[in-house]
């Protein structure tokens, strides 16, 4: 590693000038609302698939910066080296997603995943390529495909002034644990909006029955878009006088969505569970908008499909998942990305950032008294 980002991460990781927000908001499964019909993984996250990781830089400064990094790490192994099956799924397009095409010509993810602001996404794209060009083994390594995803945050951030760096990327890559996971207003999530609220971060995960796998599936979002907001298919939009006036503005946005499983999948079955969390943004009141960049990213960890760099032989074998029992999969992925946006919600607090802009948090002892009606 380069010295002068050696010592800033060592720095960062004694002092920490740009600490995670430690919110004392609540989650939505804490006032008793229960979303689907599986359960959840002990902590409700990403991080209930094993040696998942994630990581957050938060950077809030002044009156204009309201920005961040949020790092999804899917196992503790050099991930360039050992590789893991991956598929992309594309909603809407309206969005700068880098690395889809070799992810979806060769099925596989060899970089952590990052998620930022729309206009970091080149250097986040230079700081994977750091990373992974230093890690030990990678030393003959001359291609890196980087996977980088995004939100426009550039409503309560300075966005133009493109204050993400480098470093900033390895942060989050360097602290991402795999214990909870922050939500709200951090990371990625610092500066977005969601449903005309302030949004963010949000996670949650399915377990689902032992007699059909037993297989636990993760979502981690980062929730920056409109439409009409649903709960449980009761209308909030109409209750809390929050019907878009306008079908640009108030729908406009982007939602990245990060499925991570420790079923055994191929791409193509990857790609298959992708798309069910469409559905999950979908049950939240997300229309998927003509300037709504909506992406899914679905990756298989288990140890036993792992890609080597260097193949052992001529041809190899994947295990996946029949597709006569991918249904709870499916299941799965929808509840876990529904919660997980719920979450991002119910987690950020009100905000004020560029030029003045405010974001109003959730009312949510609004919607708990709706919802109990």
């Amino acid at each position: 590693m380069h010295k002068p980002v050696y010592f800033f991460l060592l720095l960062v990781m004694t002092i920490g000038p740009f600490s995670q927000m430690q919110s004392q908001q609540k989650r939505i499964r804490d006032y008793g609302i229960e979303l689907g019909v599986l359960s959840t993984g002990p902590l409700n996250a990403i991080t209930d698939v094993p040696g998942v990781r994630v990581g957050h830089s938060t950077l809030i400064s002044g009156d204009s910066v309201r920005t961040g990094v949020t790092a999804i790490v899917p196992h503790g192994g050099n991930v360039f080296q050992q590789k893991v099956p991956a598929a992309i799924y594309i909603g809407n397009g309206f969005g700068k997603l880098a690395g889809y095409s070799q992810v979806d010509e060769l099925g596989n993810l060899e970089t952590p995943i990052v998620l930022t602001n729309t206009l970091s996404v080149p250097v986040a794209m230079n700081a994977l390529i750091t990373y992974t060009l230093e890690q030990p083994g990678n030393e003959q390594v001359f291609s890196v495909n980087a996977v980088v995803g995004e939100t426009n945050d550039g409503r309560l951030n300075d966005i133009r002034g493109r204050h993400i760096t480098e470093e900033h990327i390895l942060e989050a890559i360097v602290k991402a644990g795999s214990g909870p996971v922050s939500e709200g207003n951090v990371g990625a999530g610092t500066g977005t909006m969601a449903f005309g609220y302030k949004g963010g971060i949000g996670t949650a995960s399915r377990v689902i029955p032992e007699k059909a796998g037993g297989y636990t599936v993760g979502v981690l979002v980062q929730a920056n878009f409109g439409g009409i907001l649903t709960l449980n298919g009761q209308n909030l939009a109409k209750l809390l006088d929050k019907v878009p006036s306008s079908f640009k503005e108030d729908t406009d946005g982007s939602c990245m969505m990060v499925v991570l499983t420790d079923a055994p999948l191929d791409a193509r079955n990857l790609k298959r569970l992708a798309k069910r969390a469409m559905l999950g943004l979908a049950r939240t009141g997300g229309i998927a908008s003509n300037g709504s960049g909506d992406y899914v990213i679905a990756v298989s960890t288990a140890v036993e499909n792992r890609i080597p760099y260097m193949s052992a032989g001529v041809s190899a074998e994947i295990k996946s998942v029949h597709n006569d029992h991918m249904s709870p999969l499916f299941l799965a992925a929808v509840e876990a990305t529904e919660e997980a946006i719920w979450n991002a919600l119910f987690m950020a607090e009100e905000m004020t950032g560029y030029k003045g802009r405010k974001a109003g948090a959730l009312p949510v002892e609004k919607i708990i008294n709706l919802v109990r009606k």
